[in-house]
Protein backbone atom coordinates (compact mmCIF):
# COMPACT_ATOMS: atom_id res chain seq x y z
CA UNK A 1 0.00 0.00 0.00
CA UNK A 2 1.65 3.61 -0.72
CA UNK A 3 2.61 6.05 1.57
CA UNK A 4 0.35 9.22 1.79
CA UNK A 5 1.58 12.18 2.42
CA UNK A 6 0.17 15.29 3.82
CA UNK A 7 0.19 18.19 1.69
CA UNK A 8 2.26 21.08 3.52
CA UNK A 9 3.42 18.33 5.83
CA UNK A 10 6.69 20.77 6.28
CA UNK A 11 10.21 19.81 6.67
CA UNK A 12 11.23 16.00 7.23
CA UNK A 13 13.54 15.47 10.83
CA UNK A 14 15.97 14.79 8.14
CA UNK A 15 15.62 17.97 6.59
CA UNK A 16 15.72 19.73 10.24
CA UNK A 17 18.95 18.02 11.07
CA UNK A 18 20.81 18.50 7.94
CA UNK A 19 19.50 21.89 7.76
CA UNK A 20 21.07 22.55 11.07
CA UNK A 21 24.35 20.81 10.05
CA UNK A 22 24.92 23.05 7.06
CA UNK A 23 24.66 26.24 8.90
CA UNK A 24 26.98 25.32 11.65
CA UNK A 25 29.08 24.03 9.02
CA UNK A 26 28.50 27.31 6.93
CA UNK A 27 29.05 29.48 10.07
CA UNK A 28 32.07 27.88 10.74
CA UNK A 29 33.70 28.75 7.50
CA UNK A 30 32.53 32.30 7.22
CA UNK A 31 33.96 32.83 10.46
CA UNK A 32 37.23 31.54 9.15
CA UNK A 33 37.39 34.54 6.77
CA UNK A 34 39.39 32.61 4.00
CA UNK A 35 36.86 34.56 1.37
CA UNK A 36 38.96 37.57 -0.17
CA UNK A 37 36.27 39.90 -1.39
CA UNK A 38 35.99 42.94 -0.10
CA UNK A 39 31.88 43.25 -0.18
CA UNK A 40 32.57 40.49 2.55
CA UNK A 41 36.01 42.34 4.70
CA UNK A 42 35.58 42.57 7.60
CA UNK A 43 31.41 42.18 8.23
CA UNK A 44 30.03 39.75 10.10
CA UNK A 45 27.64 37.56 8.81
CA UNK A 46 24.45 35.61 10.39
CA UNK A 47 23.18 32.45 9.11
CA UNK A 48 20.34 32.06 10.26
CA UNK A 49 18.89 29.13 8.58
CA UNK A 50 19.51 26.79 6.43
CA UNK A 51 16.29 24.38 4.41
CA UNK A 52 17.54 21.73 2.42
CA UNK A 53 15.42 20.40 -0.64
CA UNK A 54 13.64 17.57 0.25
CA UNK A 55 16.50 15.29 -2.17
CA UNK A 56 19.25 16.88 -0.33
CA UNK A 57 20.86 18.45 -3.29
CA UNK A 58 20.19 22.24 -2.74
CA UNK A 59 19.62 24.06 -0.23
CA UNK A 60 18.24 28.14 0.58
CA UNK A 61 20.67 29.69 2.68
CA UNK A 62 18.75 32.57 5.21
CA UNK A 63 21.52 35.16 6.38
CA UNK A 64 21.83 38.35 7.70
CA UNK A 65 24.79 40.47 7.99
CA UNK A 66 25.59 42.42 11.74
CA UNK A 67 23.61 45.58 11.67
CA UNK A 68 21.64 44.52 8.74
CA UNK A 69 23.53 47.15 6.57
CA UNK A 70 24.38 46.29 3.11
CA UNK A 71 22.63 43.25 2.81
CA UNK A 72 22.06 42.71 -0.64
CA UNK A 73 25.53 43.52 -1.89
CA UNK A 74 26.47 40.64 0.98
CA UNK A 75 23.76 38.67 -0.06
CA UNK A 76 25.25 39.08 -3.63
CA UNK A 77 28.44 38.50 -2.31
CA UNK A 78 27.86 35.02 -0.43
CA UNK A 79 26.28 33.82 -3.83
CA UNK A 80 29.31 34.72 -5.97
CA UNK A 81 31.33 33.07 -3.98
CA UNK A 82 28.81 29.87 -3.69
CA UNK A 83 31.07 27.00 -5.09
CA UNK A 84 33.98 28.19 -2.99
CA UNK A 85 31.47 27.73 0.27
CA UNK A 86 30.32 24.84 -1.07
CA UNK A 87 34.05 22.71 -1.55
CA UNK A 88 34.96 24.11 2.01
CA UNK A 89 31.21 22.57 4.00
CA UNK A 90 32.22 18.97 1.29
CA UNK A 91 35.21 18.40 4.17
CA UNK A 92 33.03 19.46 6.72
CA UNK A 93 29.84 17.48 6.86
CA UNK A 94 29.26 13.52 6.05
CA UNK A 95 26.62 13.76 3.51
CA UNK A 96 26.22 11.95 0.15
CA UNK A 97 25.80 14.79 -1.70
CA UNK A 98 26.93 18.37 -0.65
CA UNK A 99 24.05 20.61 -1.41
CA UNK A 100 23.99 23.63 -4.35
CA UNK A 101 23.69 26.61 -2.28
CA UNK A 102 21.40 29.67 -2.80
CA UNK A 103 21.77 32.39 -0.23
CA UNK A 104 18.98 34.79 0.64
CA UNK A 105 18.51 37.65 3.12
CA UNK A 106 16.96 36.83 5.78
CA UNK A 107 14.15 39.88 6.77
CA UNK A 108 12.55 38.37 9.68
CA UNK A 109 14.44 41.02 12.02
CA UNK A 110 13.58 43.93 10.28
CA UNK A 111 9.67 42.58 10.36
CA UNK A 112 10.12 42.02 13.56
CA UNK A 113 11.72 45.61 14.37
CA UNK A 114 8.95 47.11 12.05
CA UNK A 115 6.32 45.56 14.54
CA UNK A 116 8.15 46.41 17.32
CA UNK A 117 8.28 49.64 16.35
CA UNK A 118 4.46 49.88 15.74
CA UNK A 119 3.44 48.52 19.04
CA UNK A 120 5.53 51.10 20.48
CA UNK A 121 3.83 53.75 18.64
CA UNK A 122 1.71 56.48 21.00
CA UNK A 123 -1.16 55.66 19.13
CA UNK A 124 -1.43 51.91 19.91
CA UNK A 125 -0.26 52.84 23.12
CA UNK A 126 -2.98 55.22 23.44
CA UNK A 127 -5.71 52.23 22.06
CA UNK A 128 -3.84 49.58 24.90
CA UNK A 129 -4.65 52.11 27.85
CA UNK A 130 -8.03 52.94 26.66
CA UNK A 131 -8.40 48.50 26.57
CA UNK A 132 -7.21 48.02 30.01
CA UNK A 133 -9.35 50.71 31.41
CA UNK A 134 -12.09 49.04 30.02
CA UNK A 135 -11.21 45.84 31.29
CA UNK A 136 -10.78 46.97 34.75
CA UNK A 137 -13.32 45.80 36.64
CA UNK A 138 -15.75 48.56 38.44
CA UNK A 139 -16.13 48.19 42.03
CA UNK A 140 -18.79 50.09 43.63
CA UNK A 141 -18.55 51.34 47.87
CA UNK A 142 -22.53 51.41 47.90
CA UNK A 143 -22.32 47.40 48.44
Amino acid sequence: MPRRHAVNAGPSQRQLRVGETLRHALAEILLRGDIRDPDLFGVSVTITQAIPSGDMRHATVYCEPLGGKNAEKIVAALNRHKAYLRGEMGHLIALKFTPELRFIEDKSFAEAERIETILKSPRVQQDLAKGRKADAPDYDDDE
